[in-house]
Formats: C-alpha cells, structure tokens, sequence
C-alpha cells in the first residue's frame, strides 16, 4: 500500500505530468468513494447517506439547488458511479489514448485547461438543456457525474489539432482519430433521447468546446489563460519559494538583426512536407515520426 501512495505522491511531484495526475486523481477519489459506500453500508446499513454526500458534488440542473452547489459545475467530473465501475475505465482510457496526444504537442497544462474546460461547458449545456428544452425538462432533478464532458474536450481537441494521427484498432486496423471521435459524436446525438440524456448533453458540450478551444489556439488566443492564472495564484498562496538573494546580469550586445518567426520557432512546413508526414503516418503509424517530423506536423496545425 505505501508503494502506490508514493507513486501517488510522484505524479504529483513530477512537472508537465498531468496526464498520470489527472488518471490519478479520478482513481482515488473513485476508490474514496467506494470505501465510503461499503462502510455506510456495511457497518451502518445506510447507503442513503453515500447518495447525499455523492449530490454535494453531482450537477444537478434544477437551478434551485444549482445555485446553491455552484462547485458542482467542475466537481462532478471527478465522480464516478460506484458500480459498476463500467463508468470510470473507459473514461479513463480514452483519457489516456487522447490525452498523450494533446500533452504531447499542446503540453500539460493546456491538457488540463482542456479537462476544466470541458466539464464547465459540458455542464453549462446540460443546465441549458434541461431547464430551457421542454423535452427535457421533466426530468430536471436528475444528477450528473462522470469525467466524460472532459474527455470528449480533449478527444475533439486532439482530433480537430491531429485529424490524420492514427489508432491501431484491435481488429479494425489503422483508423484516423478524426474518425473516431465522429463516431461518438454520433453516439452521443443519438443517445440524447434515451435514458442517459443529461450525460451524453454533457459529452456533446465536451465536444464542441475541445474543437473551438484548438481553433481559437491555432489563432493565437487561449481560453485556458484565465484558469492559468488561477492555478499559479493558488501554488504561489500555498507553495513558498524562497528568491535568490544575489542577482547576476550578464549583458550582451544589442544584436543589428531583430528575431523573427523563423528564428525564434521555425519556418511553417510547406505542404508536400505535411502530405509525406501524414503518409508516414498511415503508413507505419503516428511513434514511426521522428521529433523534427512531429513539430512539422504541429507548426502546419498553427497555420
């Protein structure tokens, strides 16, 4: 057991490792929360007291008690149903698949502003939803939990960065990721009317904000900025670094060239370059890439 708290312990001490850190975290509050329905259970034969603590962090869309759990727009996506545990694997492997995707080429932090911002606006469709859309307003008191509004963020973040990036899928063969993520963005659409609605409204809310979150990147302005600030005001409040008591200033001469684009990050890849990286890819799959190839491939996203 205290190996798996210190390898907890290492995720979160490792920098640009948010990835690990957000599977991490979804897994223990996932394993909190099972302990504490099996010991409400067992020992006090009280499983109604799991459901109430469980609604302090579920979205629930009647505005009524929404506004009074205003925490609950981001906190319902760290909470999972209990059983089956169906609910968090997938998730959490998808998670995966297209989280490495979008660290790998957008960093950590931006794969967690992803992750945020897909809950908010996954849970700011369903609020919609549910109290504007007659359809759906009958079932106005239902509770909504699961990571997957976040996961559909990134999912769309990484097919709308990476359209071409190809998944080996078992017994299907190579298969774009843009592909992919149309497929349950199908399933969602259809499942609006069935009888998980309120999550797969949030999914579709998921999904539109991990598409409009790389476009507005690729044109030079990100949504995750503010939630930036955020979290460095919180590590500054919290984590005390002490500065430097002596200060060393090197001067240089002024260089005669100002930078420029190309010096700074490089030339865009010109497209017959793009085609043959992307018939690499199809060919022999997206780890084939060498790192110059893959920043190729990134640079021409931006352009």
């Amino acid at each position: 057991m205290s190996g798996i708290l210190d390898d907890f312990k290492n995720a979160f001490a490792k920098r640009n490792n948010g990835l690990i850190q957000l599977i991490w975290l979804n897994v223990a509050v996932y394993v909190v929360m099972l302990l504490f329905l099996i010991i409400a259970t067992v020992f006090f034969k009280r499983p109604d007291i799991f459901e109430t603590a469980l609604s302090y962090f579920s979205v629930t869309p009647a505005m009524s008690i929404f506004l009074f759990r205003p925490w609950t727009i981001l906190t319902y996506s760290l909470f999972h149903a209990v059983n089956p545990i169906s609910h968090l694997l997938p998730n959490m492997l998808m998670l995966y698949w297209f989280g490495g995707i979008i660290q790998e080429f957008l960093g950590s932090r931006r794969l967690i502003n992803l992750y945020i911002l897909g809950a908010i606006f996954g849970g700011a469709f369903a609020l919609i939803a549910f109290n504007f859309i007659p359809y759906f307003q009958g079932a106005i008191n239902t509770t909504i939990i699961g990571a997957s509004g976040s996961v559909m963020a990134i999912m769309f973040a990484a097919a709308t960065l990476m359209p071409d990036y190809t998944f080996f899928l078992f017994l299907i063969g190579p298969v774009r990721i843009k592909y992919i993520a149309l497929f349950f963005f199908l399933i969602s659409l259809a499942g609006s009317i069935g009888t998980n609605a309120g999550g797969v409204i949030v999914h579709m809310g998921g999904a539109l904000l991990g598409y409009l979150y790389v476009k507005q990147l690729q044109a030079g302005r990100d949504w995750g900025t503010p939630i930036d600030a955020t979290i460095d005001f919180f590590q500054n409040l919290f984590i005390h670094t002490e500065k430097p008591t002596i200060k060393v200033v090197h001067r240089q001469k002024e260089s005669m060239y100002s930078a420029t684009p190309a010096s700074v990050g490089g030339t865009y890849p010109d497209d017959d370059e793009v085609d043959e990286i992307l018939d690499k890819i199809s060919r022999s799959g997206y780890e084939s890439l060498t790192k110059e190839e893959k920043q190729k491939l990134f640079k021409a996203s931006q352009k």
